[in-house]
């Protein structure tokens, strides 16, 4: 019998972040996937290098999930060894998410969307991957106005204690 899953992941250390995407989409559900890496694209995030702001991901039609379009730039010693900084990236899932993924794109119209890449507490790399739908302006405003309105009550807050 599998282990259960963990609802909150454990961030070791957090390489790269897409704060965008909780402005830009409803975030549905979160998954923790792991990634195919080169030894020089390892070492690159390592050093805190990466963006992950315009990418994405998708489900090809043999089962797997790619991230497409993350930016690991090469790394300063490796020489003829190095990757290339936005080659497509396997993403390792159970096959039971990964249906349950390609169901939500292919019925609902949802996307796949990369929130972090970090490490866990045991030197993994990972990517937190949400399953998310695309916002339009209103829901952007309103957001916004939510958002400000938090800042003000912290302030006021402050204010009378």
């Amino acid at each position: 019998m599998a282990r259960p899953k963990p609802e909150t992941f454990q961030k070791a250390k957090v390489v790269a972040e897409n704060r965008r995407a909780r402005y830009d989409y409803h975030i549905e559900d979160k998954y923790e996937a792991g990634i195919a890496l080169t030894g020089t694209e390892v070492k690159s995030l390592r050093f805190g290098e990466g963006s992950i702001a315009e990418s994405y991901a998708e489900v090809k039609e043999g089962g797997e999930v790619w991230l497409v379009n993350a930016n690991i730039p090469e790394f300063s010693h490796g020489n003829r060894y190095n990757h290339e900084p936005k080659r497509p990236r396997k993403l390792l899932l159970n096959v039971r998410e990964i249906s349950k993924l390609h169901g939500a794109v292919a019925r609902q119209g949802m996307t796949l969307v990369p929130l972090s890449i970090y490490f866990n507490n045991r030197g993994r790399a990972k990517v937190e991957l949400a399953l998310a739908k695309g916002k339009k302006a209103p829901d952007k405003r309103a957001t916004e106005k939510e958002r400000d309105w938090k800042r003000e009550q912290g302030r006021l807050m402050r204010e009378r204690g």
